[in-house]
């Protein structure tokens, strides 16, 4: 008996030392042949090779040795007790493994998507709607790749098995409690496919929420990210946009007309101010020529209310062009008509 324990023991030691012997080899030559590709790949124009090469680095490396592991298992851990213990950790890993490589595969594939679209142009649409719908669908495929993993490895257990045949006769029951308890994350995940597919928002549109203006930054299954011009970011619920009204300023194209609003007394000659607005617009580079307007919209007792339209490729380039305009037609108004800002008047005797 001491004899055989002694042959299993010393069989189990020079199976473990060939296996870490193997691993550090494996290894070598995996980073010397990883370095001659990096190098190769660098040379070439674009960045796909680059990204796709790290992406799989790790993955590729551990599959190697999942497959190193497997010949090890069969060839010399064959009669040993726990054989049935290494075979099926073996099989979790490779679960694990195919998991892990799908994933990564799906991140290279979105990777590629993301590179054909051009988000630099000034009508970038299309672009912006392929992007969100990229993102959004990412995220559903990967954790359906991961909830199936997990299955997949829980149902290598057997006592797992077993638990699942003797709840299948309440499995009714036990479906309509799940179901409630879930209903709001299901629908969460629904809206986020929902908001995927209709599109009422995409990355990098101009919105309006909450009274917030900002850009919309991060889309993901549960919840969105608005970037607020002050640099704050507002999280809000997948379910916000489909269920409560908000602007989006971006949601056709991302054109945009602008107000001004002066307030001047009745004295004040609007013809000036349509004189020299065209002088102003085109010595500013925000505004894309597409039109201008100056009206008197409003009037009361005090004062009238002069409106100037002005229009721009996109809504941060019509908050610059708006701010410069209103300095300088009230500095026009201040030099040359300085007695016919909104004033207050006062009847003495």
């Amino acid at each position: 008996m001491n004899q055989y324990l002694s042959a299993e023991t010393l069989k189990l030691i020079v199976a473990t030392a060939s296996f870490i012997a193997l691993l550090a080899i494996i290894f070598i030559i995996y980073r010397f042949f990883f370095k001659f590709l990096k190098k190769r790949v660098s040379k070439t124009a674009g960045k796909l090779d680059d990204f796709i090469l790290g992406l799989f680095k790790i993955p590729s490396l551990w599959l190697f040795y999942w497959i190193l592991l497997k010949i090890f298992t069969q060839i010399f851990l064959k009669e040993l007790p726990f054989f049935s213990l290494l075979l099926h950790l073996n099989t979790l890993l490779l679960i694990f493994s195919i998991a892990w490589i799908s994933i990564r595969s799906v991140k290279a594939a979105a990777y590629y998507l993301q590179n054909k679209l051009d988000l630099n142009i000034s009508d970038n649409l299309n672009a912006r709607r392929s992007l969100t719908q990229i993102k959004v669908f990412l995220g559903i495929i990967n954790s359906l790749i991961i909830i199936l993993a997990l299955a997949a490895g829980l149902l290598t257990f057997e006592q797992v098995r077993s638990i699942g045949i003797s709840l299948l006769t309440s499995a009714g029951i036990a479906g309509i409690i799940i179901g409630f308890a879930a209903q709001k994350s299901i629908g969460m995940i629904l809206a986020g496919i929902q908001l995927a597919i209709t599109q009422p928002i995409r990355l990098d549109d101009v919105v309006i929420v909450e009274g917030e203006w900002g850009r919309i930054e991060e889309i993901s299954l549960t919840f969105v990210v608005v970037k607020i011009w002050d640099e704050r970011r507002l999280v809000l619920p997948v379910t916000w946009f489909l269920e409560k009204p908000f602007q989006n300023w971006t949601r056709s194209n991302a054109d945009i007309t602008g107000t001004v609003f002066l307030y001047v007394d009745y004295s004040f000659p609007v013809e000036s101010i349509r004189n020299i607005l065209p002088e102003f617009l085109n010595n500013n580079p925000d505004w894309d020529k597409r039109m201008w307007n100056v009206q008197v919209t409003s009037t009361t007792e005090k004062y009238k209310e002069v409106r100037v339209l002005l229009t721009s490729r996109n809504a941060s380039k019509n908050w610059d062009l708006r701010t410069k305009i209103r300095e300088q037609l009230i500095d026009f108004i201040n030099v040359n008509y300085p007695d016919t800002f909104a004033k207050v008047r006062i009847k003495t005797e």
